[in-house]
């Protein structure tokens, strides 16, 4: 293991709900993904981390999700996005093929934040290992509502998530009592087609 993704274990957690990656997932997205992460999959699987608040997810099983967000977005002509990440609660990482680790969306809020990364061209590899280093628990963790959930619904399964039923963009409240375990894929497309995706402004921080 190399000393950045033993930082990132440090910080987040030991490894949950580990998956195994086939070589024909590592094939399909060479040339797409950066190497180093190509490499983290090999050796370390997709999973969950910190006991599931943050997930290293395969970008095949959400491409309808990203479809689904981006759809009529400016983001369609920016670039070529890949979910590579995502939270507990559905705070999702995007990485673009151009652009690397440029594009965040918190799902339940409909709201999303770009960055403009350094890190692109030869230096994909560097631009994945400081977007892991940057990752925050805190930030992955909506209202300190984890811990709690855990207790109340028990661990997420590589396919599940933490949802707010009804959603908060229907004016559902943001309580623990209105937190259900459900499918991350069914449930990120709902958000999605929910409210038009909003840029976060100042106002929401």
């Amino acid at each position: 293991m190399d000393k950045v993704f033993a930082r990132f274990i440090e910080k987040f957690g030991e490894p949950t709900g580990r998956e195994e990656v086939p070589p024909s997932s590592i094939d399909r997205y060479k040339g797409k993904l950066p190497n180093i992460l190509l490499e983290y999959w090999a050796e370390h699987g997709w999973g969950g981390y910190g006991n599931g608040i943050f997930w290293i997810v395969n970008p095949q099983e959400y491409e309808g999700v990203v479809a689904s967000w981006l759809e009529g977005t400016k983001f369609e002509a920016i670039d070529n996005y890949h979910l590579i990440a995502r939270s507990a609660f559905g705070n999702l990482y995007f990485w673009g093929e151009k652009t690397g680790a440029s594009l965040d969306i918190t799902s339940h809020l409909s709201r999303y934040s770009t960055h403009t990364s350094i890190y692109t061209g030869d230096l994909m590899d560097k631009g994945f290992q400081s977007f892991l280093l940057s990752i925050d628990v805190e930030l992955n963790d909506y209202g300190d509502l984890f811990q709690p959930a855990i207790k109340k619904l028990g661990p997420l399964r590589h396919d599940e998530m933490y949802g707010f039923v009804p959603a908060l963009m229907f004016g559902g409240p943001d309580t623990l009592d209105h937190l259900e375990k459900v499918k991350a894929v069914e449930h990120l497309t709902l958000l999605s087609q929910i409210a038009e995706l909003q840029p976060y402004s100042f106002s929401d921080l």
